[in-house]
C-alpha cells in the first residue's frame, strides 16, 4: 500500500479551496481531542484560581511585596481584588467551556475562536520568554503552553476543518451549503 506524503508547504489556494464533506460525516478524532484539550485547559485554569485563592496572602507578601495588616481596610481591599480576579477568571473559564462544547459539536466559529486564543496565548508566552521576563517551567506556563500547542495542532487539521464546515440539514430537511450557516 502506498501512502502519499503531504507536502510541508501548500499554496494558499489549496488551503482555502472549498471543502465539501458529506453532511453525515462522523466527528473526527482531532475534533474530539481538541475539545478535550480545551476542557483540560479549563481544569488547569480552575486549579490555578484555587491555588491563587489559597495562597493569596503569600502572593501579596512575597511576590508583590505588599504587607497588609489583618483586619485593616487594606486587607478588605485585597479580598475585593481577589474576588474580582476569581470572578473574572471564572467567567473566562466558563466561556472556554462553552467553546469546548461548541467545538465538539462542530461549530466553525468556536473552532476559530479557540485557535485564535491559543495563538495569542502562545505568542504572549514567547514574548515573555524572549523578553527575559518569564521562564517556561512546569510551575508557570509549560502545561498551558503545551495544551495550547496541542489545541492548535488538533483543531487546524483538515478533518477538523472539514467537520466544522460541513453542510448541515436546515429546518426543512434540506442541507444548507457552507455559506448557509
Amino acid at each position: 500500500m502506498t501512502v502519499e506524503k503531504r507536502p510541508a508547504f501548500e499554496p494558499p489556494a489549496v488551503l482555502v479551496a472549498p471543502v465539501t464533506p458529506p453532511p453525515d460525516m462522523h466527528r473526527p478524532v482531532s475534533t474530539v481531542f481538541g475539545a478535550l484539550l480545551v476542557v483540560l485547559r479549563v481544569i488547569a485554569g480552575v486549579v490555578w484560581l484555587l491555588s491563587l485563592a489559597l495562597q493569596w496572602d503569600r502572593v501579596l507578601r512575597d511576590d508583590l511585596n505588599i504587607e497588609i495588616d489583618p483586619g485593616s481596610s487594606e486587607a478588605e481591599a485585597a479580598q475585593v481584588v481577589l474576588v474580582f480576579i476569581l470572578g473574572f477568571g471564572g467567567l473566562i473559564l466558563a466561556v472556554d467551556l462553552v467553546l469546548a462544547v461548541l467545538v465538539y459539536r462542530g461549530n466553525n466559529a468556536a473552532r476559530l475562536a479557540v485557535m485564535i486564543v491559543a495563538t495569542l496565548s502562545i505568542t504572549i508566552a514567547a514574548i515573555d520568554y524572549f523578553g527575559g521576563g518569564e521562564d517556561i517551567t512546569i510551575r508557570t506556563t509549560l502545561i498551558t503552553l503545551s495544551l495550547d500547542i496541542l489545541v492548535l495542532l488538533a483543531l487546524s487539521s483538515r478533518a477538523a476543518r472539514a467537520y466544522a464546515r460541513r453542510p448541515r440539514p436546515n429546518g426543512r430537511g434540506r442541507h444548507s451549503g457552507p455559506k448557509g450557516r
